[in-house]
This record gives structure tokens, sequence and C-alpha cells, in this order.
């Protein structure tokens, strides 16, 4: 750990954390909307900047903000680690018994996390915002959101209309139980599902963008559906490969079987040559990517037992004992 980083044991009632990538001309603006809005709210609160690699002044100007108001956390990266990463490392540091995330370009507005609590009063564990009135570009950003938001909650079984919303807030247990790798911090709603937390969404406001430029485009379409593909086999398979893998191979061995038995009743009992015939061909490359696939579903269980063996990972999590 960064010797500079200093983490208290006290716990405080609410901690923010806002993931800042080169937003410099945002910050003052956002400092003086959440400062509003938290002060107002009878409850402890600390607000953790992660600094994620900006080279833009972002830092001096969260250092000044710090300066003037030391509940405002600085977290520096060495270089530029991604969003996911940034809110990954604003859920270690956080100390609060409610985390909320919220972007720092102002399209998310901090007038919105009081109602957000309001919403988790309620007993729900994570409450996620709705951009129900979105200012984005229709065919590069809210068509294909609405697509993936669609797709996602079909595979996961977690309805919600908006998981590209930053805004959202979670229980402590939630943000230390979950690991966040890649770019999986839109889908934390579908993966702190495999704890059995209870999930609501709230609308929220959405402005469009003032300062700087978007950090998104068409190009991270392919990026979602690879984490699409990637969330709905952690969720399903993750402690069980062998019934992903060992399905397609036994598939794939059962058709290549198929199609060697019925070469073999057209050799011996037809008398038919099976010298050029493609058909053998495939239906041998069957059976061994068949085989193959099952040994990677065996193989996938081995390191799955290594994995939670040898660091104690629980297959379960227990919310509470009554006694």
């Amino acid at each position: 750990m960064n010797p500079d980083i200093r983490q208290e044991n006290e716990e405080v009632d609410l901690s923010v954390v806002v993931p800042v990538y080169n937003e410099v001309e945002s910050l003052k603006p956002l400092y003086h909307r959440l400062q509003e809005v938290l002060d107002k709210m009878d409850q402890s609160y600390e607000v953790l900047l992660v600094d994620d690699g900006s080279i833009d002044g972002s830092l001096e100007k969260m250092k000044s903000i710090h300066v003037e108001n030391n509940r405002f956390k600085i977290i520096q990266f060495r270089r530029n680690f991604g969003q996911t990463a940034a809110i990954a490392a604003g859920f270690r540091f956080a100390r609060g018994k409610v985390v909320v995330t919220i972007d720092a370009d102002l399209q998310n507005d901090p007038q919105d996390i009081p109602s957000i609590l309001e919403k988790m009063e309620e007993g729900y564990d994570v409450v996620s915002g709705w951009r129900k009135n979105r200012h984005d570009q229709f065919l590069t950003r809210t068509l294909p959101s609405m697509c993936a938001n669609w797709l996602i909650s079909q595979l996961t079984g977690v309805h919600l209309h908006d998981y590209g919303c930053t805004l959202k807030a979670y229980t402590r247990d939630v943000v230390k139980n979950i690991d966040l790798y890649g770019e999986m911090h839109r889908y934390i709603p579908a993966l702190a599902s495999w704890l059995g937390v209870s999930v609501a969404e709230v609308p929220v406001t959405h402005h469009s963008r003032k300062y700087g430029r978007s950090k998104y485009g068409l190009c991270r379409l392919v990026r979602v559906l690879l984490d699409i593909i990637a969330l709905k086999f952690l969720l399903s398979y993750s402690t069980r490969p062998i019934q992903v893998f060992g399905l397609v191979g036994l598939v794939s061995t059962g058709l290549g079987f198929l199609i060697s038995l019925y070469l073999a009743v057209q050799r011996l009992f037809f008398d038919r040559p099976l010298a050029d015939r493609p058909l053998l061909l495939l239906g041998v490359l069957l059976i061994f990517v068949g085989l193959q696939f099952i040994s990677m579903g065996l193989l996938g269980e081995m390191t799955v037992r290594t994995y939670h063996e040898a660091q104690n990972k629980p297959i379960y999590f227990v919310k509470r004992i009554i006694d």
C-alpha cells in the first residue's frame, strides 16, 4: 500500500466515491454541489476523489478542494487504470455504512443522493439510479445502452432500466464482498445478485455534459458484449465450469460419434467409400473438439477448487444468524 494513503478506522455514515479522469473544469462545481447536499443531511460523511491518472490538472484542483474541506479525500493512481479500478479503490478505502458512487462530469446530480438513500432505508442493499430522461446522443449512446440493459436484465434476472448510471448506493456488506475487474463497474447490481441482495431503482436527473468530453464511444459496444458474456459465466458457472464446458463437449462429441457411426454403417453394409468425404473429417473434428471442451471443464473445476481453498473464499454469504 502507498504509505501516503491513510485509512482511518473510524466509521462514518456515508462514503461518496467519485472516479475522476481529466475533469478539471467540473471538479469545483461538483464540490460545491456535493458539499451543499451532504451538509444538509444529518449524517457524518466522507468524499473519496479517486484520481485515475488525470493529466489535465485535475489532481491540483482536488488538492485545493481537500485543503478547503478535509472530508474530501484523494486517492491518487500512478497511471490511468480505468473507471472500474477507480470505483474498486473507492470501495476498498470507504469507511461508510453506505457507499454512493457518482460521476465527476456533473451529468449525475448530487441533489438525487437523498432520494436514493431514502429508498435504501426501505431495506434495500443496492439502489441504482435510472436516467429516465437522458441527454445523450440517441444512436451512439442511448440506443446501445437500452439494448445492453435489456440483454443484461434477461441474462441475470436483475431487471434494471439503466445499468450504466454511475449514481448508485450500496450497503457496506455489498462493496466489501465484491471484487471488480475489467470493466465490470456497470454490472455491480448483477454481480451483487450472487450475494442474494435486494435491488431497487430510482429515477434520477441526467444533465448534458458541459465540460470536457465523453470517455466512451461506439467502440465500447464490443467490450460491453464481451463483458456480458463474462458476467453470465461468472454468475451462473463460476463455481461449476464443468457444467458449461462439459455440456458443449458432450454435444460436440455426441454429434461427432453419430456422424462416425453413420459413416461406419455406410462403409460396412453398403460398401460406400469413405475417401474424400468431408463428413468424415467433420465427425473426427467434433469428437476431438468435444474432448478438449470436457478437458477444459475439468481443468476449470480444479482451478476453482484451488482458488476457493487457497484463499478461503466462501461459496456462500450469510446475511444474519437468528439464535
